[in-house]
């Protein structure tokens, strides 16, 4: 008798031990750990700083990781089913792309704005003064299907200056790189974009820039399985800590 007592109540300690245990488990299940969040070549350095912000601020909040790329090349992969939580872009019309196809979970947040400047060589050899002088060296530019190629369009147009570039290339970052790199005279990017040259590049004012302002807006992504980390983020961006560093990094309020 009593080893059938033992034996009953050696069941029912394991029994309460798995029903007790359960709970924990489906609530550690439901933490996600990580989100991946889809931003243009232009935040890089930005998003990493606001990222290590984002996740000081809360000890459960999830590790950031990033996939950065020409905003064009990112939406195609969230609409070829990438796996995203998060989509930033460099301008609206990108953005609106992947809104219109309802693969959005809410509305946009503009976060940022960024203007066109021009990137020479640093000491800048060739003595590019303004978009004047473009006549006879080698100008890179984004591709159209970008956003800094499309402001660049657009910047060349209301401005009355005729492009000729020796490459377009798929992100921001490409056109920099060549100009570092000594591959081209000059290249069309961002204000923000110089301080990422690490000394290779420097600027020179691109006149009637001011004419055309990039917004970037941000958004989580409909198929995300951690959407409410996602929402938190995207809101993240918004906060004063974000928005100093965006203004730190060159970035004008959205």
């Amino acid at each position: 008798m009593k080893k059938t007592l033992l034996g009953l109540c050696t069941v029912a300690a394991l029994t309460l031990t798995a029903c007790s245990s359960g709970p924990d488990t489906g609530a550690e299940a439901d933490q996600s750990e990580e989100i991946t969040v889809f931003a243009a070549a232009s935040l890089t350095e930005v998003f990493e700083d606001i990222a290590d912000e984002f996740t000081a601020t809360d000890p459960n909040a999830p590790e950031v990781k990033f996939s950065f790329a020409g905003s064009s090349d990112l939406v195609s992969q969230i609409s070829e089913g990438a796996p995203a939580d998060v989509i930033a872009t460099a301008d609206e019309k990108t953005m609106d792309t992947l809104e219109n196809d309802d693969l959005l979970a809410g509305e946009p947040e503009m976060f940022a704005s960024n203007t066109l400047t021009l990137a020479v060589a640093d000491g800048n050899p060739k003595a590019i003064k303004s978009s004047k002088d473009f006549s006879g060296n080698d100008l890179v530019v984004c591709a159209p299907q970008v956003p800094c190629g499309a402001a660049t369009e657009k910047w060349a147009e209301t401005n009355d200056v005729d492009l000729d570039p020796v490459s377009e290339e798929n992100s921001v970052t490409d056109v920099l790189g060549k100009v570092g790199a000594g591959q081209a005279d000059a290249g069309i990017v961002y204000v923000t974009d110089i301080a990422r040259g690490d000394g290779k590049v420097e600027q020179v004012d691109l006149d009637g820039a001011d004419k055309v302002i990039n917004k970037y807006p941000a958004a989580t992504v409909k198929a995300s399985e951690n959407q409410d980390q996602a929402d938190a983020f995207v809101k993240f961006l918004g906060s004063d800590t974000a928005q100093k560093l965006l203004r730190d990094a060159g970035f004008a309020a959205g």
